[in-house]
């Protein structure tokens, strides 16, 4: 399966790293503010390397997602019932793709294309099914 608009996403992350380096500290504060029942969860998170780790495979994930797809599927339907186990509700889980996409979209500036932000909203509708029904949908 191809995504449609891969090369805009991965032209988004680049972008975000060149201009603002580390998203992890603003992505985490996107997410304590518009889901602030997520912020206890991380109180023994002391150096942020619990945040920073998720972030990595959140990542991973999505460059695998936009691309060939070997397991990005199954690990985010892993992670959702692990998140769960933890009381974070799937739609928290959700939003985290799309507090990704603001903090990069804050981080690229005037460097984010329109064919960026449709790549995304493509990306983030395509994410929506396998939370909202994980076992249920196929690659």
């Amino acid at each position: 399966m191809t995504f449609t608009g891969a090369g805009h996403v991965t032209a988004s992350l680049e972008r975000a790293a060149e201009r603002a380096g580390d998203l992890t500290g603003d992505i985490y504060k996107r997410l304590f503010s518009d889901f602030p029942e997520t912020e206890p969860l991380f109180v023994m998170d002391k150096n942020g390397a619990v945040r920073g780790n998720m972030l990595s495979h959140a990542f991973n994930s999505i460059l695998d997602f936009i691309g060939e797809r070997r397991y990005a599927h199954n690990f985010i339907a892993s992670e959702i019932v692990t998140h769960v186990a933890y009381e974070v509700p799937p739609d928290a889980f959700a939003f985290f793709f799309t507090v990704m996409r603001d903090e990069i979209r804050a981080a690229c500036g005037p460097h984010w294309t329109p064919e960026m932000d449709e790549a995304w909203q493509r990306l983030l509708g395509e994410l929506e099914r396998y939370v909202s029904r994980p076992t249920h949908v196929a690659p």
